[in-house]
């Protein structure tokens, strides 16, 4: 089995396969009489012609490191970001495109408060919280027309922290 180390996640290390959200720094603008904060348009949602952003939420049962990642998928049709709604870190699993195939897969541990948007057509691993209750905001394309690929690589790739 092929092991890949995760590392944390930064914007610089995911920018190929999305962006990454998170309250860092100074906020670009200070709001609501100055008491609220604002990171203003951190993420591109891309969604084709047919489709429209939705937010969904998600509750993923927990996984522990190491983690054997078996299947990818993309969203040719949209971007996806998910947003945790606890502090707990979660697992996000990525891989380069290879000729419409995953390539070897990059694994990254989010620090509490960060979330992720993936780009149209990235392949991803499954959600993947690693504490309880695994819940999320998910933003999406909603629309008709397939929006999935899947594809599971022939051994697994054994993730570790």
């Amino acid at each position: 089995m092929q092991q890949i180390t995760a590392q944390p996640l930064t914007a610089a290390a995911f920018a190929p396969f999305g962006e990454v959200l998170e309250a860092a720094g100074a906020p670009d603008k200070l709001i609501n009489q100055g008491l609220c904060g604002r990171w203003h348009d951190r993420a591109t949602l891309d969604f084709d012609g047919e489709g429209r952003a939705g937010i969904s939420i998600f509750r993923a049962e927990p996984r522990a490191l190491p983690y054997e990642l078996t299947l990818v998928e993309r969203h040719p049709k949209g971007s996806q970001a998910f947003l945790p709604m606890t502090e707990h870190p979660f697992l996000v699993s990525v891989a380069p495109d290879a000729g419409g195939r995953p390539g070897r897969p990059l694994a990254f541990l989010t620090a509490p408060g960060q979330g992720i948007n993936l780009h149209r057509g990235t392949w991803h691993g499954v959600l993947t919280p690693l504490h309880a209750p695994g819940l999320f905001a998910v933003v999406d394309r909603i629309g008709p027309c397939v929006n999935l690929e899947e594809v599971t690589y022939p051994e697994p790739w054994r993730i570790i922290a």
